[in-house]
């Protein structure tokens, strides 16, 4: 500037040739609210802080492992070897038992925590926000108060993109709907930033056994729909193995030994070698295991000292098929988990190997054996398609392809802004994205120079998303148009008033969800 310079010489000046770049805002960052075996830091408590981690292993440094799942054996009818429908009680593999948790009508006051994040993992996930609420407790007590505090915790965090609460499926059926309408309402109306991933309460139960999609559907109601999606049925999974079982997964020892004897034919056919085992494991209190934990440490099996429980845990697995039979009915309750956790690993791995713009959909789950319910192609219909515009994702085993998300919907189904999950999640991702980089902006003057820079920032952005097919159009023409200019978006009146306008116009790119070809017969010509 004139009048600056006082002493001869030569200045120079750099005047920036180019406009501010928009940076694109991460899109599959989940997080997952409820309880773990602890929420530690060197010392710091990390009960109700949102934490961020990147991997399992830095999951159980800060929150612990999975929680101690107790089971009670029951007699059914002679002979029975079905399994009903559960997780009510299964029944276990050639015996006349059933396996249960205590008290156990609807699988009430399970921590699915820690499981859904090993399912989150395997399946593609990434970087993710844990909020603690709670600790395992001797007796359980899951509490919608609790969650519904972590989510409020959310409210300070930007960087979440998804929200989840696998432990919501422990709570009765009314409360736990109306948690995930509160999940909805944060997402849609007090953040608008994130997506929420919501399971189907009692999802193992068949549509023609209870209907709980039916009764998801009534009971969610009809607000911040097109914010959220829901995926049906629940997921057999091998997440669990039977290497991580033992005595400490039951209430009573003595009935257990009950059953493994039985299982050999009683005193007149077992092994004598194998009873004395059974009785010894008839033996154990409590306080044996306690200390044997406590301990963390085997004695050899040839060790001049009594045998603990974990040596004759090894031995009865070696000798008794039928103890290997009730970790497999354990382990089979234990790996029935909502799919909500697989399908954040989803978005997080087709986010990152195609963009957000394509659908979480056709693509198979890892580390399941099948869905809890066989979903034919007529009964997805009602599924997919409702009345009530509340559209439930199937997830179905095909032949030869494995167990596949079949269905890219939000349960606003109906509407034809929103119906598809890619679009809203699409729409999120640009509009927090320019969010972001005009903030730069704000107090600049509100003049054809500040105008001419927004819009090129958002052109050149948008041209980008267009050009990894994330917009639809043959040319950036088509696929999307800023304005932004007095007499275009804005008025004399709202410069006075300090009101930048800039109005952005896209075309997100819909997924081709129903393919029809065409065939008919033409006349033979030679």
């Amino acid at each position: 500037m004139a009048g600056v310079y006082k002493t001869p010489g030569v200045y120079i000046v750099e005047k920036s040739a180019f406009p501010n770049s928009v940076v694109e805002v991460a899109t599959a960052v989940p997080a997952f609210i409820g309880y773990t075996e602890k929420a530690d830091n060197k010392g710091e408590s990390l009960i109700n802080k949102p934490w961020r981690l990147t991997s399992l292993a830095e999951f159980q440094a800060y929150f612990g492992a999975a929680p101690l799942d107790k089971f009670v054996i029951g007699d059914v009818a002679a002979g029975a070897d079905q399994q009903p429908a559960p997780p009510a009680a299964f029944t276990i593999k050639g015996s006349g038992h059933t396996l249960a948790r205590p008290n156990d009508k609807a699988d009430t006051n399970r921590y699915y925590l820690y499981r859904s994040i090993q399912l989150f993992f395997q399946n593609g996930g990434g970087a993710c926000y844990i909020v603690s609420v709670g600790t395992y407790q001797e007796v359980p007590a899951i509490e919608k108060a609790a969650l519904e505090g972590g989510l409020g915790l959310l409210l300070k965090e930007q960087e979440p993109t998804m929200v989840l609460i696998p432990d919501t499926m422990a709570l009765e059926r009314p409360v736990a709907i109306n948690l995930q309408v509160n999940v909805l309402e944060h997402c849609a109306s007090k953040m608008k930033n994130r997506f929420a991933i919501l399971d189907i309460y009692d999802g193992f139960n068949d549509v023609a056994g209870g209907d709980p999609v039916k009764l998801f559907r009534n009971d969610l109601g009809i607000n911040f729909l097109d914010y959220g999606a829901a995926y049906y049925p629940w997921l057999n999974t091998t997440i669990v193995d039977t290497t991580e079982l033992g005595f400490r997964n039951f209430t009573d020892l003595a009935k257990l030994a009950d059953v493994l004897l039985a299982g050999h034919g009683g005193k007149e056919k077992a092994p004598a070698e194998l009873q004395e085992i059974i009785e010894k494991v008839r033996a154990i209190t409590p306080e044996q295991l306690k200390k044997e934990d406590d301990e963390a440490g085997d004695a050899p099996a040839g060790d001049s000292k009594e045998l603990g429980p974990k040596d004759l845990h090894k031995i009865l697995f070696s000798l008794s098929p039928v103890y290997g039979n009730v970790l497999a009915a354990v382990a089979r309750k234990l790996n029935l988990l909502p799919p909500s956790s697989a399908m954040a690993g989803v978005y997080t791995m087709v986010d990152n190997a195609r963009g957000v713009w394509k659908a979480p959909a056709n693509v198979s789950l890892a580390a399941v054996v099948s869905p809890a319910v066989n979903i034919s192609h007529d009964e997805q219909e009602g599924l997919n398609v409702s009345t009530t515009g509340k559209s439930v994702n199937a997830i179905r085993s095909f032949i030869g392809e494995g167990v596949l998300v079949w269905g890219a919907r939000t349960l606003d189904g109906n509407s034809l802004d929103w119906r598809y999950i890619n679009v809203r999640r699409t729409m999120i991702m640009i509009e927090e994205s320019l969010r972001l980089a005009t903030k730069a902006y704000v107090f600049e003057p509100n003049v054809s120079g500040t105008w001419v820079t927004i819009k090129g920032m958002a052109n050149n952005f948008l041209t980008s998303v267009w050009k990894r097919g994330g917009l639809a159009g043959a040319s950036p023409e088509d696929a999307f148009s800023v304005a932004v200019g007095l007499g275009e978006t804005m008025t004399a009146e709202d410069i006075l008033e300090g009101i930048l306008r800039v109005t952005i116009l896209v075309a997100v790119s819909r997924p081709a969800e129903f393919i029809e070809i065409t065939f008919q017969q033409q006349m033979q010509k030679s």
